[in-house]
């Protein structure tokens, strides 16, 4: 999976609004994978960076780059704009 992982992280190296990264959970990143609920690895989250969720697709390029294509800005206080009524209460 790391190969197809780098080649997506390459792909969307300075997108406006996604980002595809990296974090090591047996050195440097240990606390913030602890944070985040990493508990095996490897482990793909996404989402909002308060909220993140657990990735349940495929590994490979293509899949993770058909869903990498659906991300982008969410409902939240930073896009109202992009909730519906209920959500804005």
């Amino acid at each position: 999976m790391k190969p197809d992982w780098d080649k997506l992280i390459a792909a969307y190296k300075g997108h406006a609004s996604t980002l595809i990264a990296d974090v090591d959970c047996t050195a440097g990143g240990k606390s913030l994978c602890e944070q985040v609920g990493v508990r095996g690895y490897p482990t793909i989250k996404h989402g909002d960076p308060n909220d993140l969720q657990d990735y349940k697709g495929g590994r490979d390029f293509a899949a993770l780059k058909k869903f990498a294509e659906g991300l982008g800005p969410q409902c939240g206080p930073a896009n109202l704009d992009l909730c519906d009524e209920a959500k804005k209460k």
